[in-house]
């Protein structure tokens, strides 16, 4: 999925970008309010990772914003304020989770995906479809009882056409589910991952729709 990274600690930033990135998601980074408001309002985000003191502002005005324009994406605090009122502040302005710093990189990956699994109205991280399935936190794929390995962009692509099987997902959704801002993209770059997918789960089980993009049977 595209994740927004909010957070100005430059070390900090750098070693969250990566551990995200690492797991297959694109990241976009920014380290004030400015940035990151104009981010929201030009990419549909997955999930977003928010810092509260932000050298422009506070980052819980980001958040408020989101939902002023009921604009569900899922937040994630981050934060070195561990005072129970400052978790309540951010709880009641609309976030979803709440992390304190310094926290274990495992523990927010273990955060990430139950908060989506929530946004998606699915209680558990296995997703079954016939003769296929996915377990999220393991990124464990087994197809008609054999074990595969995925590449973290071919999981991307995976992770995105199941969120809501039978849904059609776009070319377009699947390039903001792969690249941040910045990243040289080649224009068949969603075609590639999606071949790839098709050689290793069975070339009949996603779909082409013809001038809309693609979905998993």
């Amino acid at each position: 999925m595209r994740v927004l990274l909010v957070e100005d600690d430059h070390v900090l930033g750098e070693a969250l970008r990566d551990h995200v990135a690492a797991a297959g998601h694109a990241v976009d980074w920014f380290k004030t309010v400015a940035d990151s408001n104009a981010a929201t309002q030009t990419v549909d985000y997955g999930l977003i990772l928010l810092d509260l003191r932000l050298p422009d502002g506070e980052g819980l005005s980001i958040l408020r914003g989101l939902r002023q324009r009921n604009d569900p994406t899922p937040v994630i605090i981050l934060t070195a304020h561990d005072q129970v009122s400052d978790r309540i502040e951010g709880l009641n302005a609309g976030a979803d989770d709440y992390l304190v710093k310094p926290f274990n990189l495992g523990e927010l990956t273990a955060r990430m995906l139950a908060v989506s699994r929530r946004y998606d109205g699915r209680s558990e991280p296995v997703v079954k479809l016939p003769g296929i399935e996915i377990n999220q936190v393991a990124r464990n794929i087994v197809v008609n009882g054999i074990a595969l390995t995925l590449s973290a962009r071919e999981w991307a692509v995976l992770e995105k056409l199941v969120e809501r099987p039978g849904a059609v997902v776009s070319k377009a959704q699947l390039h903001e589910t792969l690249y941040e801002f910045g990243a040289e993209i080649e224009s068949n770059t969603v075609e590639v991952y999606v071949s790839r997918l098709r050689k290793k789960i069975g070339s009949d089980r996603v779909e082409t729709v013809r001038g809309l993009g693609y979905t998993i049977r």
